[in-house]
């Protein structure tokens, strides 16, 4: 029964507790009398209902690109809704759909022109493999259903973005509904220029599965999935040259990578290749609008148009939601105007020596890993002396340990367990020269009290 009396000795939190399913939580932690209530945010900086402040040193969840607080991305918004609040993209477009394409494509590499909108990261996975079954059924190459993908990988919680996820936790509880079209390859952690063997782990699954029968490579540009982990040189240029040669779509999934996390609009440019597909969300509205989408290549859709499907037998009804778009094109005019990527760019030493100097100052940390604005701290118990953690100690630390000891420091990275103990840091792109600082202090008192811990808990 509804019940609409206001709950006056109700606070925000028992609110929460009491009606919000929390998204990857754990009970126990949604329980717990700390959980905390996120009200306002300005600049690098979050408050909660008890006025605490808090760095973000996530931009939400690798999103919050500009940061927090825009007034000009409200008022955009509210502007948008006041002329039309919404109208589906099914056979009509709206003009903040057809401009916020357009600026995308104006910004994707080489001949990569054609927008599709959704509204998550997850649903934009879901496009891009949707089409490259859609384009090989446009040419009669019905036997290419198959996607290969890395370990430890993430691309997103729907089932056909789970399936060719990487990560063992996400996926076993749902194996019996995951499509079995896909293959998973080694990812690059520990490849090296010279052997590319991450390169040619993937070239070696299309000859073994049959070329006749691979659809897509899914890769992120820097993988999220094991931390961090930047490709060696030569390794996008590789992939390209592999799908050329047995007629695979190769898909690059930037939903964290896109929207200057690593000083281009695409990070794709960073690593010279052009891919037939992108896949982005997140950073394109910086997370004031949910949106999501995909670029494609347009000979691609031109083919699938001229077969005899005559249409992409793809949408949702929020898809290029004129709000959502309008966000979007306000978003990359002030990243443009404020020139985000060359701050980027500029900091990105500055902010790696920071990086560097928790590594030379903490035993506890075995290697930094990243690029731009997108960095993984990995833990281990002593690296001086080559001891990792012991099992107690990475139970206790992925347990929620290392979440307590990121909390009392009021800084919000991520305490990571996929593949490794790590921590994830990934500020707002405007993060500054005092921000960077204020975030690296925060972090030092993290890893100092995780080297204690260490110290008494073997």
């Amino acid at each position: 029964m509804m019940n609409d009396n206001p709950l006056d000795s109700a606070t925000e939190r028992d609110l929460a507790r009491r009606h919000l399913l929390p998204h990857f939580t754990k009970g126990k932690a949604w329980d717990h009398d700390n959980l905390g209530v996120i009200e306002r945010g300005e600049g690098c900086y979050v408050y909660d209902t008890e006025g605490e402040e808090y760095l973000d040193g996530l931009a939400g969840l690798f999103c919050t690109n500009m940061g927090h607080g825009r007034q000009d991305f409200a008022a955009a918004a509210a502007k948008q809704m006041e002329q039309l609040g919404f109208y589906p993209t099914w056979g009509w477009a709206n003009p903040p759909a057809a401009e916020a394409a357009t600026m995308i494509a104006e910004r994707a590499p080489g001949d990569l022109s054609e927008v599709f909108f959704v509204s998550s990261g997850s649903e934009a996975v879901e496009s891009v493999l949707k089409f490259a079954r859609s384009y090989h059924v446009a040419r009669g190459d019905t036997d290419r259903y198959k996607v290969i993908s890395r370990e430890w990988s993430y691309h997103g919680t729907t089932l056909g973005g789970l399936a060719v996820t990487g990560v063992p936790k996400f996926r076993n509880p749902f194996l019996p509904m995951l499509w079995d079209g896909v293959r998973h390859v080694r990812n690059t952690y520990g490849d090296t220029a010279e052997e590319l063997a991450s390169a040619a782990a993937i070239e070696e699954m299309i000859l073994a599965e049959g070329p006749e029968t691979v659809a897509a490579v899914i890769c992120e540009p820097v993988q999220n999935g094991r931390g961090g982990l930047v490709p060696p040189e030569g390794y996008w240029p590789e992939l390209r040259r592999i799908c050329d040669k047995y007629g695979v779509l190769l898909v690059a999934d930037e939903v964290i990578c896109a929207f200057g996390r690593f000083g281009h609009w695409f990070a794709s440019e960073r690593f010279g290749v052009v891919p037939d597909m992108i896949s982005f969300a997140k950073g394109v509205t910086s997370a004031y609008q949910p949106l999501g989408g995909m670029i494609v290549r347009k000979p691609l859709v031109e083919t699938v148009w001229e077969s005899e499907m005559a249409a992409y037998m793809h949408g949702s009804t929020f898809g290029g939601h004129p709000v959502a778009t309008a966000v979007a094109v306000a978003n990359m005019r002030a990243m443009a105007d404020e020139k985000i990527m060359d701050h980027v760019l500029s900091h990105e030493a500055g902010f790696r020596a920071r990086m560097d100097s928790l590594l030379e100052k903490h035993n506890c940390v075995k290697e930094v890993r990243g690029l731009g604005y997108f960095y993984a701290i990995e833990l281990m118990t002593d690296r001086v002396g080559g001891r990792e953690l012991s099992d107690t100690q990475r139970a206790a630390l992925q347990g929620g340990v290392l979440a307590e000891y990121v909390r009392d420091a009021r800084i919000l990275v991520r305490p990571d367990d996929r593949g490794a103990t790590m921590l994830t840091v990934s500020p707002p792109l405007i993060a500054d020269g005092d921000v960077l600082d204020d975030l690296t202090s925060r972090i030092d008192q993290v890893l100092t009290r995780t080297s204690e811990f260490l110290a008494v808990n073997p």
